[in-house]
């Protein structure tokens, strides 16, 4: 497939700074991998020095196979695709004692973070204050706030107490040698800013920026583009303001326009042409978004047929409308000769999958829940994980403080500290530190005793890496190291016990299947181990909220739970908040290729009472012409149950034949 009209422009303008604004299935990512080997091809610029950035690691992933694919041979070489934290990190890797990090700094995950934060709160403190206080600290990072800058706009006690942690929080931080996520984008932006010489060698190395999804940056992220930018503006960004859809984790819709303030020359192309979908779901997409207020007006348009009304049916209450959507899920494979994986079931809130799944079980149809906790992310995994990271490499300081505490035993935050302060005076890593008696003799006896025994038992288990597969060390060390005892003294709950213990097995199984290795292979496996995506669904109808759905399509979608109070959600009723989720539910909409089914209950339970439920307003806004509603329309609902009849009586067929 060529490249449209405007597709060329895009990928053919590359005198200034250039906003895409991208709608929904207009091919984006083909226009920038193919601005890449334009800009490599035609403009002579080597792939060393441009950088393509983007949100999630599939999407660089795909971005950087497509980008190959085009380019073939040695012209990829050095090309940066990365996500904006992997890009930060790069940055903090070169930059790191400007930084006033040591190199092999550690980075933190929320649970690192928790950790830290839970030490500084006062004791007997709930989730929620933690909560609040994570959040208000992330939000200060994305706003590039230190905190001295924090405490100075703080405006109330809570915003005074959370720039008060902060700080103590980033001393805790320095003491370890590491950094968090917020950091990764906040420390490089506060470099660019303050050292001239930094900017002018980062915008050497990086001549051109492409950045995706850009509706979806913070503030931090784009200081970053405009730092590496420079006045030069030599950017492509591209996004989609109809869906901006994260305002809740800081993304700003009000980046587009800034762009257009801080570069006055810069140039706007739409791509409105959908690849994916039938006129008449485009159609009632565009009148939807139509009632949003819009800086620059996209019409989305498409080459392929009309397609069949858009479905809507009023259902009694969830159960009902769980056993409605499988039984039409059925009726369609059936009818078409679809695969399951054509089909999504899409929800605004995660406790609406319950009645789903029980229907989808009760239909015998396959079915993957998007959106619980991944096998690599549950706690006794990543626990086992920090371990055998340790085992492996004794300068992991982030392995090193999440084993020390994996289960819990006598060395505190304080400790910790400690040992943080003189791994650096000594730039040893905070495992080396806790070998050295010198160090050991400086802390309470108590403490001392039980990092020396820690240290004992990480050496034991690192020389048995040498003689054991892989399988067999990690079964070893949840038992040695007291996993097993921690995981059964911590779950009232046998069946809960089985399962953690059951994921303990599975990652052992995982490590058998690699075969044997020394802690060398034992680090490589570990990588490649950590990167696997196993969260593939297969062939199987996804279950999923409508943000997850972002950036996929499926043949039919279902849409479920499109009531006022769900769809808007409440909290935005209240506020008066409904672009967000009118935002939402055109990217629900707009997944849908081929057949879309919109449904909502008459009934709901809400704080434990039966209560009569609203049809959502965003139905209204939708043209008549282009619905279908169940029950309805007497002439459509007699061919469609003469159809389900009929199919009814051959499945019958098929099944007594057999």
């Amino acid at each position: 497939m060529s490249l449209n009209p405007y597709q060329r422009a895009a990928v053919e303008y590359c005198d200034g700074p250039l906003l895409v604004l991208a709608g929904a299935g207009s091919g984006k990512t083909r226009a920038i991998t193919e601005k890449i080997a334009y800009l490599i091809a035609k403009k002579h610029l080597p792939a060393s020095k441009i950088a393509a950035i983007t949100f999630t690691n599939k999407a660089a992933r795909e971005m950087r196979e497509r980008a190959a694919k085009l380019l073939r041979g040695q012209d990829a070489d050095g090309l940066t695709v990365a996500t904006f934290h992997s890009m930060g990190l790069k940055f903090l890797q070169i930059e790191h004692e400007a930084a006033g990090l040591r190199r092999g700094f550690s980075i933190f995950d929320t649970d690192d973070s928790a950790g830290v934060l839970k030490e500084l709160l006062p004791k007997g403190a709930k989730n929620d204050v933690l909560d609040s206080v994570r959040g208000l600290i992330s939000r200060a990072k994305n706003d590039v706030l230190s905190p001295e800058r924090a405490a100075e706009l703080a405006s109330s006690p809570r915003e005074r107490e959370a720039a008060d942690i902060y700080a103590q929080y980033q001393r805790r931080l320095a003491a370890f040698n590491a950094v968090d996520f917020d950091d990764l984008i906040r420390l490089p932006v506060t470099l660019l800013d303050e050292h001239e010489s930094l900017r002018t060698a980062w915008r050497e190395r990086l001549r051109y920026l492409l950045v995706d999804e850009y509706q979806d940056t913070n503030t931090a992220q784009y200081r970053l583009l405009a730092q590496l930018a420079g006045p030069r503006g030599a950017f492509t960004a591209v996004g989609d303001d109809d869906q901006s859809i994260y305002a809740w984790r800081g993304a700003d819709p009000e980046n587009l326009v800034r762009l257009g303030k801080e570069y006055p020359t810069l140039r706007v192309i739409k791509l409105e042409q959908n690849y994916r979908c039938a006129r008449r779901i485009l159609r009632a997409a565009n009148a939807l978004i139509a009632n949003n207020p819009h800086l620059h007006p996209k019409q989305l348009w498409s080459d392929h047929a009309d397609g069949e009304p858009i479905r809507v049916f009023e259902c009694r209450d969830s159960e009902h409308e769980a056993e409605r959507v499988a039984a039409e899920i059925r009726f369609i494979a059936d009818k078409h000769k679809a695969q399951w994986n054509e089909f999504a079931v899409l929800f605004r809130g995660n406790h609406q999958s319950r009645a789903l799944e029980k229907a989808m079980q009760l239909q015998r149809i396959p079915y993957h829940l998007s959106g619980g906790t991944a096998f690599l992310e549950r706690a006794e995994v990543k626990d086992t994980l920090a371990w055998l990271r340790l085992i492996a490499n004794p300068d992991d300081d982030a392995a090193f403080l999440r084993a020390v505490g994996a289960p819990k035993r006598d060395i505190g935050s304080t400790t910790l500290a400690k040992l943080g302060e003189f791994a650096s005076k000594t730039s040893l890593s905070l495992s080396r530190t806790a070998e050295r008696l010198d160090v050991l003799r400086q802390l309470p006896t108590r403490s001392a005793g039980a990092v020396d025994a820690f240290v004992t038992l990480v050496k034991r288990l690192r020389q048995l890496a040498h003689a054991e597969p892989a399988g067999a060390l990690c079964r070893r060390l949840v038992e040695e190291n007291g996993q097993i005892a921690a995981i059964r003294a911590s779950t009232r709950d046998d069946a809960m016990f089985a399962r953690r213990r059951a994921n303990l097995d599975e990652l052992a199984d995982w490590f058998d299947a690699a075969g044997k290795g020394g802690p060398g292979e034992l680090a490589a496996q570990l990588a490649l181990l950590t990167h696997a995506d196993r969260d593939e669904p297969g062939n199987a109808v996804r279950l999923m909220s409508l943000h997850g759905s972002k950036g996929l399509e499926f043949s039919y979608v279902f849409i479920v739970g499109v009531e006022d109070g769900l769809l808007p959600h409440e909290a935005s009723l209240d506020e008066n908040r409904l672009d967000e989720e009118r935002r939402l539910m055109y990217v629900g909409i707009t997944r849908a290729k081929t057949l879309l089914h919109l449904s909502y209950t008459r009934h709901a339970r809400r704080y434990g009472e039966l209560q009569r439920v609203t049809p959502s307003r965003f139905l209204d806004e939708l043209p008549k012409a282009e619905l279908h509603w169940i029950g309805r329309d007497a002439e459509q609902d007699a061919e469609r149950t003469k159809e389900r009849a009929g199919a009814t009586i051959a499945s019958l067929s098929a099944l007594l034949g057999d």
